[in-house]
């Protein structure tokens, strides 16, 4: 019986340190640390501009859109004389160079 209680100290006395070391290798208790971060998004309301024909773009409206001059590489006919196309998001428009009257309106390809 003193043989069995000796073996059992000595096997405790002997385990303490191993189970120290598998908690320093991350097998043991979990020691993860939670951090809390607050984050505000800002978001931006767009509104998209609903295009008619026959409206009429300011001077300044004009100089923002880009004007498109290789017409046939998105499948667009040629302007007649005195209009240009012009390409606002995924639409492009076909507007008078001098009036800036909206002509057409076709949808992105």
């Amino acid at each position: 019986m003193k043989t069995i209680v000796t073996l059992l100290t000595a096997a405790t006395i002997l385990a303490a340190p191993m189970a120290q070391a598998q908690d320093h290798r991350g097998h043991g208790p979990d020691r993860t640390r939670t951090v809390e971060r607050t984050v505000i998004e800002k978001r931006t309301i767009v509104k998209k501009q609903r295009w008619h024909r026959g409206q009429k773009l300011s001077r300044a409206e004009r100089a923002r859109l880009a004007e498109i001059r290789d017409y046939r590489r998105y499948r667009l006919s040629a302007p007649p004389r005195g209009y240009h196309w012009v390409r606002v998001n995924n639409e492009f428009l076909l507007i008078g160079v001098t009036s800036g009257i909206i002509a057409n309106i076709i949808a992105g390809r």
